[in-house]
């Protein structure tokens, strides 16, 4: 069964548990990593032949068209990840149209091709800021992947569905991706993205991808960061809790990614839609 790599394609110091310590303004007075992280991901790719689905960020994408060209060449999809990593339940819904507009721009004028997904920063699509989902639909967007189904103090919906599958809106309707996740008894852990694949054992990882697959019959949505391969990058003097989820294990990310590309076949979520038959909006089923 194929599965869905995805990379959130942000720095070190853009992620949310620093947002309390680096501000916006100052993004462009830190050393950046991403090119050399992403570059790095992108030769482990090839090596497996393996494609994804890469979330970018406008701001990013400003500052490096050719990484984006880069990534694109090799056949990789560009999919969006906001502008500027706000968390969607802090904007009015007119500010979060602005954002997406934005970056969907900016990722198209490089690539000249569509733009089909988002990810929202830090998972943010929420209960209270589900109406993003409206304005996606009205927008065109034809899949989300911002909906986490597990308690978090960040983000997350507990009791949202654990698959892909369709979400029907007043205005129309929009296909979402959740990462994976493992169902223990009534309980829901995510297990095979970010701090998770980091903390977690490679082998409870391996073991919730087989199981989604083989028994749910179900693909799991796999995501990483690129910071989260550079042991070596700057150290912000965050709170407690916020450097540990964020440097925990760094140096583990590359080994595991390994295995799970040596294990699983992966390709980008747009070429899973195309393979279940979805590739029209709206749609008329759920994926099974």
């Amino acid at each position: 069964m194929l599965n869905a790599l995805t990379i959130d394609v942000e720095d070190y110091y853009m992620v949310s548990a620093f947002a309390d310590r680096i501000c916006f303004d100052d993004w462009s007075d830190y050393e950046s990593r991403v090119e050399r992280n992403t570059h790095r991901i992108l030769s482990l790719l090839n090596e497996y032949d393996a494609k994804g689905t890469f979330f970018v960020l406008g701001w990013i994408a400003e500052r490096f068209p050719g990484l984006i060209r880069e990534i694109h060449s090799h056949g990789h999809e560009i999919a969006s990840h906001g502008y500027n990593h706000r968390l969607v339940y802090n904007l009015s819904p007119q500010e979060f149209r602005e954002d997406l507009r934005l970056s969907r721009d900016i990722l198209e004028e490089i690539t000249g091709e569509p733009v089909l997904g988002y990810r929202a920063a830090s998972y943010s699509i929420v209960q209270r800021s589900i109406w993003a989902l409206d304005i996606m639909i009205e927008e065109g967007f034809v899949y989300d992947s911002s909906i986490f189904p597990v308690y978090h103090d960040r983000y997350g919906m507990p009791g949202a569905k654990r698959h892909p599958h369709v979400v029907t809106r007043p205005g129309g309707s929009i296909l979402e991706f959740p990462p994976a996740t493992l169902k223990v008894g009534k309980s829901v852990f995510p297990v095979a993205g970010g701090g998770y694949l980091r903390l977690f054992p490679i082998s409870l990882t391996r073991h919730a991808i087989r199981r989604l697959n083989r028994h749910e019959k179900q693909i799991a949505v796999v995501y990483l960061h690129p910071w989260e391969i550079d042991p070596e990058q700057p150290r912000v003097k965050g709170k407690l809790l916020s450097r540990f989820r964020h440097y925990v294990n760094l140096d583990s990310t590359i080994i595991k990614l390994d295995i799970l590309l040596t294990d699983f076949r992966f390709e980008s979520l747009r070429t899973l839609i195309k393979h279940n038959s979805l590739s029209h909006h709206p749609f008329n089923n759920e994926m099974r």
